[in-house]
Protein backbone atom coordinates (compact mmCIF):
# COMPACT_ATOMS: atom_id res chain seq x y z
CA UNK A 1 0.00 0.00 0.00
CA UNK A 2 2.88 2.36 0.77
CA UNK A 3 4.03 2.04 -2.84
CA UNK A 4 0.58 3.11 -4.07
CA UNK A 5 0.81 6.31 -2.11
CA UNK A 6 4.39 6.90 -3.23
CA UNK A 7 3.19 6.61 -6.80
CA UNK A 8 0.30 9.02 -6.38
CA UNK A 9 1.76 11.46 -3.87
CA UNK A 10 2.88 13.89 -6.55
CA UNK A 11 3.30 17.63 -6.55
CA UNK A 12 -0.06 19.34 -6.96
CA UNK A 13 0.53 22.52 -8.88
CA UNK A 14 -1.22 24.94 -11.13
CA UNK A 15 -4.77 26.16 -11.24
CA UNK A 16 -7.92 25.26 -13.10
CA UNK A 17 -9.83 27.69 -15.22
CA UNK A 18 -13.46 27.49 -14.20
CA UNK A 19 -15.81 24.55 -14.55
CA UNK A 20 -15.24 23.54 -18.14
CA UNK A 21 -13.25 20.42 -17.34
CA UNK A 22 -12.47 20.00 -21.01
CA UNK A 23 -9.47 17.78 -21.71
CA UNK A 24 -9.30 19.10 -25.26
CA UNK A 25 -8.86 15.58 -26.62
CA UNK A 26 -7.99 15.58 -30.30
CA UNK A 27 -7.45 12.27 -32.00
CA UNK A 28 -4.36 12.06 -34.17
CA UNK A 29 -4.37 9.56 -37.03
CA UNK A 30 -1.02 7.77 -37.12
CA UNK A 31 -1.93 5.01 -39.60
CA UNK A 32 -5.01 4.02 -41.59
CA UNK A 33 -7.80 3.45 -39.05
CA UNK A 34 -5.43 3.95 -36.09
CA UNK A 35 -5.68 7.03 -33.88
CA UNK A 36 -4.08 8.23 -30.63
CA UNK A 37 -4.69 10.85 -27.98
CA UNK A 38 -1.29 12.05 -26.75
CA UNK A 39 -1.20 13.28 -23.16
CA UNK A 40 1.15 15.71 -21.46
CA UNK A 41 4.51 14.65 -20.06
CA UNK A 42 3.67 15.92 -16.58
CA UNK A 43 2.67 14.76 -13.11
CA UNK A 44 -1.00 14.67 -12.13
CA UNK A 45 -2.18 18.23 -11.38
CA UNK A 46 -5.46 20.15 -11.15
CA UNK A 47 -4.35 22.01 -14.28
CA UNK A 48 -4.10 18.91 -16.49
CA UNK A 49 -6.83 16.87 -14.82
CA UNK A 50 -4.79 13.71 -15.23
CA UNK A 51 -4.41 14.02 -19.00
CA UNK A 52 -0.86 12.68 -18.89
CA UNK A 53 -1.42 9.38 -20.67
CA UNK A 54 -1.54 8.16 -24.24
CA UNK A 55 -4.71 6.35 -25.25
CA UNK A 56 -5.84 5.19 -28.67
CA UNK A 57 -8.30 3.36 -30.83
CA UNK A 58 -8.44 1.22 -33.94
CA UNK A 59 -11.42 1.36 -36.28
CA UNK A 60 -11.83 -2.30 -37.18
CA UNK A 61 -14.34 -3.92 -39.57
CA UNK A 62 -16.48 -5.14 -36.68
CA UNK A 63 -16.28 -2.05 -34.48
CA UNK A 64 -13.84 0.19 -32.67
CA UNK A 65 -11.14 -1.19 -30.38
CA UNK A 66 -10.20 1.23 -27.59
CA UNK A 67 -6.78 0.98 -25.95
CA UNK A 68 -6.86 2.38 -22.41
CA UNK A 69 -9.59 4.72 -21.20
CA UNK A 70 -7.79 7.51 -19.38
CA UNK A 71 -7.73 8.82 -15.83
CA UNK A 72 -11.35 9.74 -15.03
CA UNK A 73 -14.97 9.27 -16.01
CA UNK A 74 -14.86 12.70 -17.68
CA UNK A 75 -11.84 11.64 -19.74
CA UNK A 76 -13.56 8.45 -20.85
CA UNK A 77 -16.73 10.29 -21.81
CA UNK A 78 -14.84 12.92 -23.80
CA UNK A 79 -12.72 10.23 -25.42
CA UNK A 80 -15.83 8.34 -26.48
CA UNK A 81 -17.36 11.47 -28.00
CA UNK A 82 -14.14 12.16 -29.89
CA UNK A 83 -14.12 8.60 -31.23
CA UNK A 84 -17.74 8.93 -32.34
CA UNK A 85 -16.80 12.07 -34.24
CA UNK A 86 -14.39 10.01 -36.35
CA UNK A 87 -16.24 6.73 -36.79
CA UNK A 88 -19.94 5.86 -36.43
CA UNK A 89 -19.05 2.27 -35.56
CA UNK A 90 -19.87 1.05 -32.09
CA UNK A 91 -17.13 0.24 -29.61
CA UNK A 92 -16.43 -3.48 -29.83
CA UNK A 93 -13.85 -3.77 -27.04
CA UNK A 94 -11.91 -1.68 -24.53
CA UNK A 95 -8.47 -2.99 -23.54
CA UNK A 96 -6.72 -1.90 -20.33
CA UNK A 97 -2.97 -2.41 -20.77
CA UNK A 98 -2.22 -2.49 -17.03
CA UNK A 99 -3.64 -1.51 -13.65
CA UNK A 100 -2.34 2.03 -13.15
CA UNK A 101 -5.17 4.55 -12.76
CA UNK A 102 -4.56 6.77 -15.78
CA UNK A 103 -5.15 3.71 -17.96
CA UNK A 104 -8.47 2.43 -16.59
CA UNK A 105 -10.39 5.05 -14.59
CA UNK A 106 -12.25 6.12 -17.74
CA UNK A 107 -13.85 2.67 -18.01
CA UNK A 108 -17.19 3.95 -16.69
CA UNK A 109 -17.77 5.70 -20.01
CA UNK A 110 -17.64 2.29 -21.71
CA UNK A 111 -19.71 0.35 -19.19
CA UNK A 112 -22.03 -0.90 -21.94
CA UNK A 113 -19.17 -2.53 -23.86
CA UNK A 114 -16.80 -5.44 -23.15
CA UNK A 115 -13.70 -4.33 -21.24
CA UNK A 116 -10.77 -6.72 -21.13
CA UNK A 117 -7.35 -7.03 -19.51
CA UNK A 118 -4.84 -9.64 -18.45
CA UNK A 119 -5.84 -11.67 -15.39
CA UNK A 120 -3.25 -10.03 -13.11
CA UNK A 121 -4.37 -6.58 -14.28
CA UNK A 122 -7.94 -7.39 -13.30
CA UNK A 123 -6.67 -8.53 -9.91
CA UNK A 124 -4.58 -5.38 -9.49
CA UNK A 125 -7.52 -3.11 -10.28
CA UNK A 126 -9.63 -5.02 -7.79
CA UNK A 127 -6.98 -4.66 -5.09
CA UNK A 128 -5.72 -1.12 -5.73
CA UNK A 129 -8.37 0.65 -7.80
CA UNK A 130 -10.24 2.41 -5.01
CA UNK A 131 -7.02 3.69 -3.44
CA UNK A 132 -5.87 4.98 -6.82
CA UNK A 133 -9.18 6.77 -7.41
CA UNK A 134 -9.18 8.34 -3.96
CA UNK A 135 -5.69 9.69 -4.43
CA UNK A 136 -6.44 11.08 -7.88
CA UNK A 137 -9.37 12.97 -6.37
CA UNK A 138 -6.84 14.67 -4.12
CA UNK A 139 -4.40 15.34 -6.92
CA UNK A 140 -6.69 16.58 -9.69
CA UNK A 141 -9.79 17.76 -7.85
CA UNK A 142 -13.18 17.96 -9.54
CA UNK A 143 -11.91 16.50 -12.80
CA UNK A 144 -12.56 13.24 -10.96
CA UNK A 145 -16.15 14.05 -10.03
CA UNK A 146 -18.36 10.99 -10.50
CA UNK A 147 -15.43 8.69 -11.16
CA UNK A 148 -15.69 5.20 -9.71
CA UNK A 149 -13.72 2.07 -10.38
CA UNK A 150 -15.24 0.01 -13.18
CA UNK A 151 -13.14 -3.11 -13.53
CA UNK A 152 -12.59 -5.07 -16.74
CA UNK A 153 -15.24 -7.71 -17.32
CA UNK A 154 -13.21 -10.09 -19.49
CA UNK A 155 -9.79 -11.74 -19.29
CA UNK A 156 -7.42 -11.56 -22.23
CA UNK A 157 -4.94 -14.26 -23.15
CA UNK A 158 -1.70 -13.67 -25.00
CA UNK A 159 -1.44 -14.62 -28.64
CA UNK A 160 -2.48 -13.46 -32.08
CA UNK A 161 -6.24 -12.98 -32.25
CA UNK A 162 -8.94 -11.62 -34.49
CA UNK A 163 -10.62 -8.80 -32.59
CA UNK A 164 -13.58 -7.19 -34.34
CA UNK A 165 -12.10 -8.43 -37.60
CA UNK A 166 -8.65 -6.96 -36.90
CA UNK A 167 -5.58 -9.13 -36.43
CA UNK A 168 -3.91 -8.17 -33.16
CA UNK A 169 -0.86 -9.70 -31.52
CA UNK A 170 -1.44 -9.52 -27.77
CA UNK A 171 1.84 -9.83 -25.88
CA UNK A 172 1.80 -10.44 -22.13
CA UNK A 173 4.91 -9.00 -20.48
CA UNK A 174 5.78 -7.58 -17.08
CA UNK A 175 8.27 -5.28 -15.45
CA UNK A 176 6.52 -1.93 -15.18
CA UNK A 177 3.80 -3.82 -13.32
CA UNK A 178 3.07 -7.47 -12.70
CA UNK A 179 1.14 -7.60 -15.97
CA UNK A 180 1.86 -5.31 -18.93
CA UNK A 181 -0.09 -5.95 -22.11
CA UNK A 182 1.38 -4.86 -25.42
CA UNK A 183 -0.83 -4.68 -28.53
CA UNK A 184 0.72 -5.00 -31.97
CA UNK A 185 -1.71 -4.22 -34.78
CA UNK A 186 -0.34 -6.36 -37.58
CA UNK A 187 -2.47 -4.59 -40.21
CA UNK A 188 -0.98 -1.14 -39.61
CA UNK A 189 2.32 -2.04 -37.99
CA UNK A 190 1.48 0.09 -34.94
CA UNK A 191 2.85 -1.13 -31.60
CA UNK A 192 0.99 0.04 -28.49
CA UNK A 193 3.64 -0.48 -25.81
CA UNK A 194 1.79 0.84 -22.75
CA UNK A 195 3.93 2.01 -19.86
CA UNK A 196 6.78 -0.32 -20.68
CA UNK A 197 7.96 2.59 -22.84
CA UNK A 198 8.25 6.29 -22.01
CA UNK A 199 9.38 8.89 -24.54
CA UNK A 200 11.10 12.07 -23.34
CA UNK A 201 9.55 11.56 -19.91
CA UNK A 202 11.09 9.85 -16.89
CA UNK A 203 9.55 6.40 -16.22
CA UNK A 204 7.43 5.64 -13.16
CA UNK A 205 8.36 2.65 -10.99
CA UNK A 206 5.82 2.04 -8.18
CA UNK A 207 5.36 -1.63 -9.06
CA UNK A 208 8.52 -2.15 -11.10
CA UNK A 209 10.73 -5.18 -11.43
CA UNK A 210 13.63 -3.63 -13.30
CA UNK A 211 15.19 -6.90 -14.45
CA UNK A 212 11.90 -8.06 -15.95
CA UNK A 213 11.30 -4.63 -17.46
CA UNK A 214 14.65 -4.68 -19.24
CA UNK A 215 13.87 -8.13 -20.64
CA UNK A 216 10.50 -6.86 -21.86
CA UNK A 217 12.19 -3.96 -23.66
CA UNK A 218 14.39 -6.44 -25.52
CA UNK A 219 11.26 -8.17 -26.80
CA UNK A 220 9.69 -4.88 -27.84
CA UNK A 221 12.79 -3.75 -29.69
CA UNK A 222 12.77 -7.04 -31.59
CA UNK A 223 9.27 -6.21 -32.86
CA UNK A 224 10.48 -2.84 -34.15
CA UNK A 225 12.95 -4.73 -36.35
CA UNK A 226 10.19 -6.69 -38.06
CA UNK A 227 9.48 -5.76 -41.67
CA UNK A 228 5.92 -4.63 -40.98
CA UNK A 229 6.64 -2.31 -38.06
CA UNK A 230 5.67 1.32 -38.68
CA UNK A 231 4.96 3.18 -35.44
CA UNK A 232 5.53 2.94 -31.67
CA UNK A 233 3.01 4.35 -29.21
CA UNK A 234 4.54 4.71 -25.72
CA UNK A 235 2.40 4.96 -22.62
CA UNK A 236 3.66 8.51 -22.10
CA UNK A 237 5.30 10.87 -24.57
CA UNK A 238 5.26 11.31 -28.33
CA UNK A 239 4.75 8.48 -30.79
CA UNK A 240 7.84 7.41 -32.73
CA UNK A 241 8.77 5.69 -35.97
CA UNK A 242 11.71 3.83 -34.46
CA UNK A 243 12.95 2.21 -31.26
CA UNK A 244 14.54 5.35 -29.81
CA UNK A 245 12.01 5.59 -26.91
CA UNK A 246 12.72 1.96 -26.03
CA UNK A 247 16.44 2.66 -25.90
CA UNK A 248 15.88 5.79 -23.80
CA UNK A 249 13.68 3.90 -21.33
CA UNK A 250 16.29 1.14 -21.11
CA UNK A 251 19.09 3.65 -20.51
CA UNK A 252 17.17 5.27 -17.63
CA UNK A 253 16.40 1.92 -15.99
CA UNK A 254 19.96 0.66 -16.34
CA UNK A 255 21.33 3.87 -14.84
CA UNK A 256 18.76 3.78 -12.03
CA UNK A 257 19.50 0.14 -11.21
CA UNK A 258 23.26 0.70 -11.27
CA UNK A 259 23.00 3.84 -9.12
CA UNK A 260 20.91 2.13 -6.46
CA UNK A 261 23.10 -0.97 -6.35
CA UNK A 262 26.33 1.04 -6.13
CA UNK A 263 24.85 3.29 -3.46
CA UNK A 264 23.72 0.33 -1.38
CA UNK A 265 27.09 -1.38 -1.73
CA UNK A 266 28.82 1.82 -0.59
CA UNK A 267 26.63 1.99 2.51
CA UNK A 268 24.86 5.23 1.58
CA UNK A 269 21.58 5.96 3.32
CA UNK A 270 18.44 6.99 1.47
CA UNK A 271 18.98 10.72 2.00
CA UNK A 272 22.45 10.45 0.50
CA UNK A 273 21.07 8.57 -2.50
CA UNK A 274 18.37 11.20 -2.97
CA UNK A 275 21.06 13.88 -3.03
CA UNK A 276 22.95 12.29 -5.92
CA UNK A 277 22.78 14.38 -9.11
CA UNK A 278 21.05 13.13 -12.22
CA UNK A 279 23.18 12.71 -15.34
CA UNK A 280 22.62 15.57 -17.82
CA UNK A 281 20.93 13.32 -20.37
CA UNK A 282 18.26 12.41 -17.79
CA UNK A 283 18.06 15.67 -15.84
CA UNK A 284 16.52 17.33 -18.90
CA UNK A 285 13.58 14.91 -19.01
CA UNK A 286 10.21 16.16 -17.73
CA UNK A 287 9.56 15.19 -14.08
CA UNK A 288 12.97 13.47 -13.89
CA UNK A 289 13.83 14.80 -10.44
CA UNK A 290 10.51 13.81 -8.90
CA UNK A 291 10.48 10.38 -10.55
CA UNK A 292 14.02 9.74 -9.34
CA UNK A 293 12.98 10.59 -5.79
CA UNK A 294 9.98 8.30 -5.99
CA UNK A 295 12.04 5.52 -7.55
CA UNK A 296 14.56 5.70 -4.72
CA UNK A 297 11.68 5.27 -2.30
CA UNK A 298 10.25 2.35 -4.27
CA UNK A 299 13.43 0.46 -5.08
CA UNK A 300 16.32 1.39 -2.77
CA UNK A 301 15.17 -0.71 0.22
CA UNK A 302 15.41 -3.85 -1.92
CA UNK A 303 18.86 -2.80 -3.15
CA UNK A 304 19.95 -2.40 0.47
CA UNK A 305 18.68 -5.87 1.34
CA UNK A 306 20.50 -7.33 -1.64
CA UNK A 307 23.74 -5.65 -0.61
CA UNK A 308 23.53 -7.33 2.81
CA UNK A 309 23.52 -10.84 1.37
Amino acid sequence: MKRLFCYLTLLVAGGLNAAEFDYGLKARQIAPDVHVFVGRTEDFTPANGGNIVNTGFIVAPGGTIVIDSGSSRRYGEQMRRAIAGISPKSVALVINTHHHPDHFLGNQAFADTPIAALAATRQGIGADGNAFAENLYGLTGDWMKGTEVFAPTQTLAAGTQEVAGRRLRLIALNGHTEADLVIYDETSGVLFAGDLVFNERAPTTPHANVEHWLAALDQLEAITREAGFKMLVPGHGEVARDAAPIRQTRAWLEWLQRTLRESAAAGLDMNEVLARPLPPEFAKLPVAASEYRRSVGHLFPAAEQEALK
